[in-house]
């Protein structure tokens, strides 16, 4: 069994409008106490599986999940279980999974041989939840709308649980989809990938937030057609965004959340704008809300910089000590933007595009769609070339544009590299980190230019760091154009 699932966070000031809404109809109320186990050395959630002993109401259920297609899919199997006394709760066995596909990913995560039995369990946390659902048919697509409240606890901590739930029972994913715009349009809800599970883990592990994700390579069969790839590299990156954007909306205002969180819309912006041709259904309007929220996180991202890295540099050189940190008030703040309902509707919206399905249509043919895409590569490379010749007479916005396009080709080439020699792609985006990484340290300290210049107005001490910044263009642009061209000796690995 496959779950799909959508978690939603609600805001205080809403809760008790979402509230009445799921009761609005024939909804049901349910206890649900939960005690969740993992080995001692806690491999299962390493590899992102389960295991839970739940009563429900008067019934026990013993179950496992472990990662699906999506970070939204999980595999998922239910036993419901008989109680030995009055009172008193069965025991956990992992071994009821076995022969199923969560029973052999949970094998693999143990790195079980054979017939090698399953290992004993630990409880690690519990929560306790009242459960209001009622569920909407759709034509052949049933979805169930569930509120919790309530709380996990681990040892002597715990903490508030209160999220909204919409899952497919059966039918379409769509229909999912379309049902939380709505709801988060209404009241202001925001997605998360963050379990209770993972909020279990992380009281246990006194820990606020999760590690940031980064990318990963999307599985693109060679004989994909046009959609299965756009929807492959689509999916790629709302794996990492949702992750990313869980933990910023969340409160974290960590480095490497920003950071990842801002690669995963760039590369979004890649996907969506250099494989439109290949699949209906990518809705233009989605990139002014990604290009909204990329543009608050950057904000974010510029004023660490400034106050982290290159203040210090600056004073490693003689300059003086500056107090930076005071303009971080006008830089908006990061869990705000990703909170927003355009932000939100965006990322349901390419949910949608990624489960479409058979629905949508194939696109163009393999052949065709691979015709494709070397011409959107070449253009690219084309042009990073012939800006790169003359990089040092381009206008600082125009060589802004030579890196923004080398990022493009390096995601499109991550993006359908399964379709072309493994070899010829490796070499070929490896010699793209040469010029990048000059090119993001001249943009850096342009960006420090300007904000020194600005600091300067009302402190003189910041001349120090525009003289020395400004001494530093010119070799660093000319490094530039030097990676430039040892790039342009690289052969295309889609000739």
């Amino acid at each position: 069994m496959t779950e799909f699932e959508l978690k939603l966070e609600i805001p205080a000031d809403r809760l008790t409008a979402v509230t009445a809404e799921v009761r609005d109809g024939q909804a049901l109320r349910q206890r649900l106490q939960a005690r969740y186990f993992d080995t001692e050395d806690g491999l299962l959630a390493r590899a992102r599986i389960v295991v839970r002993l739940r009563k429900e109401s008067r019934q026990w259920v013993q179950t496992a999940k472990a990662p699906g297609k999506t970070v939204l899919e999980r595999l998922e199997h239910n036993l419901i279980l008989k109680a030995p006394a009055a009172g008193a709760a069965p025991a956990f066995d992992l071994a009821r999974h076995a022969g199923t596909p969560v029973g052999d990913a949970i094998r693999k995560a143990l790195k079980l041989k054979g017939n090698q039995r399953f290992p004993p369990v630990v409880p690690l946390y519990d929560t306790d939840v009242q459960r209001t659902t009622r569920s909407l048919v759709h034509g052949a697509s049933e979805v169930e709308i569930a509120l919790d409240r309530g709380r996990v606890v681990s040892g002597r901590y715990s903490q508030p649980l209160c999220e909204l739930e919409f899952e497919r029972k059966q039918g379409s994913a769509d229909v999912a989809i379309g049902l939380a715009r709505d709801w988060c349009a209404r009241h202001g809800l925001w997605l998360s990938v963050v379990s209770k599970s993972m909020k279990g883990q992380r009281l246990a592990a006194q820990r606020s937030f999760g590690p940031a994700v980064g990318a990963e390579a999307p599985d693109i069969p060679r004989d994909a057609d046009g959609r299965e790839i756009a929807a492959a590299a689509v999916r790629s990156c709302l794996d990492q965004i949702l992750a990313n954007a869980s933990e910023v909306a969340g409160g974290s205002q960590e480095a490497d959340h920003i950071h990842q969180l801002r690669v995963g819309i760039r590369r979004m912006r890649t996907a969506t704008r250099e494989l439109a041709t290949l699949a209906e259904g990518i809705d233009p309007a989605w990139e002014t809300a990604l290009v909204d929220v990329f543009r608050a996180l950057g904000q974010h991202r510029d004023h660490s910089h400034l106050a982290h890295s290159q203040q210090p540099q600056i004073e490693g050189a003689g300059g003086p000590a500056i107090e930076v940190e005071h303009s971080a008030s006008a830089v908006l703040d990061p869990g705000a933007a990703v909170r927003s309902p355009a932000f939100q509707d965006a990322l349901l919206g390419l949910l949608g595009f990624v489960h479409a399905g058979a629905s949508a249509g194939a696109g163009p043919d393999p052949d065709q769609a691979r015709k494709m895409v070397r011409a959107r590569l070449q253009k690219l490379y084309s042009q990073a070339l012939k800006d790169g010749k003359k990089f040092l007479a381009l206008e600082e916005e125009q060589q802004h544009s030579v890196r923004k396009r080398l990022k493009r080709l390096r995601y499109l080439a991550e993006f359908v590299a399964p379709l072309f020699s493994t070899r010829k792609t490796v070499a070929f985006t490896t010699a793209l980190k040469l010029p990048q990484e000059a090119l993001g340290l001249y943009n850096d300290e342009l960006m420090a230019l300007q904000a020194y210049r600005e600091l300067a107005v009302t402190d003189p001490r910041a001349w120090f760091g525009v003289g020395w910044l400004s001494a530093r263009r010119n070799p660093n642009a000319a490094v530039c154009q030097q990676a430039l061209k040892e790039f342009s000796k690289i052969k295309p690995f889609w000739d």
